[in-house]
């Protein structure tokens, strides 16, 4: 005969579960500010703003090359948006004609360095919609 049945740590307690290890420690304020960065990089086209930056593109015409697909009024509003939010910054060269380059701040650098290994599941993961 066996003892008192143990309770299940799976199983929910009052209609909630134990956090999955690692994510005990994050509270609502931590939540709230991941959701507000998550909404930025997860705006249509802005994630695909910064990779171009990280590889490379510094002028308009270099980001349209490595982004098909988006127009120029949505690419100008996200590198507003974008350096708004201080992940890229605009240089203007007084030079004539004025030259206007775009790169990655030290923010969205570091924004876009934890994103990596999402870049990497993806390459391996394939296209999703399938």
């Amino acid at each position: 005969m066996t003892g008192p049945r143990q309770p299940d740590d799976s199983s929910a307690t009052a209609g909630q579960s134990r956090p999955e290890a690692g994510y005990e420690h994050i509270d609502d304020d931590v939540c709230r500010s991941f959701q507000r960065s998550v909404e930025i990089v997860g705006k249509k086209w802005s994630a695909a703003v910064l990779l171009a930056a990280m590889r490379g593109a510094r002028r308009f015409v270099d980001y349209r090359a490595r982004i098909p697909g988006i127009s120029n009024h949505l690419l100008s509003q996200r590198l507003r948006e974008l350096e708004g939010h201080r992940l890229i910054e605009r240089l203007v060269v007084p030079t004539t004609p004025v030259l206007i380059t775009y790169r990655p701040t030290e923010q969205g650098a570091s924004l876009m360095r934890v994103l990596h290994p999402l870049i990497e599941w993806s390459a391996k993961n394939g296209d999703m919609d399938t």
